[in-house]
């Protein structure tokens, strides 16, 4: 199960813009940011695909299991972190797309791999239309899409 642990290709805040933005929404649920919080955000911050959880510990051995998953969760409560959840057994974390820019992701059904790209801008704008097009004949108002695409990695193909 790899991810890649490299900085981000896409455009994120500064380091101290998303500490202020995370004590700001930590904030708004009446929670404070906590040494093991920051920890999860940096790792979460310096990734280029979702992680799951045992990615997580592997990167800080400092943080307890249990720990961390009471602290993903009020991440995720809090509006920082997102769950990707891909399939019965794997579940991996992000940022919240609003951190980090819009995505989507490439999921191996094997492996459970993930990995995270990019449209281009015409190919975003032509994709969105199509689904508020679905989205309409169907009488449902779309707020935001997620894509992922669902196949077998290049390790596993």
């Amino acid at each position: 199960m790899a991810s890649t642990h490299e900085p981000h290709p896409r455009g994120r805040s500064e380091v101290g813009d998303l500490d202020t933005i995370v004590s700001e929404r930590l904030d708004l649920v009446d929670q404070r940011t906590t040494a093991a919080r920051r920890s999860l955000v940096d790792i979460l911050a310096g990734t280029t695909a979702p992680l799951t959880l045992r990615e997580i510990l592997e990167l800080d051995a400092g943080l307890a299991q249990s720990s961390a998953y009471r602290n993903l969760a009020v991440l995720e409560e809090a509006g920082v972190v997102r769950r990707v959840v891909i399939g019965d057994d794997h579940t991996r974390y992000e940022l919240a797309e609003d951190l980090t820019g819009h995505h989507h992701h490439l999921v191996c059904a094997d492996c459970g791999a993930v990995t995270d790209f990019v449209l281009d801008d015409p190919a975003e704008q032509v994709l969105e239309a199509a689904l508020d097009a679905a989205a309409a004949a169907a009488g449902f108002r779309a707020e935001h899409h997620r894509l992922d695409l669902v196949g077998t990695c290049r390790r596993c193909g």
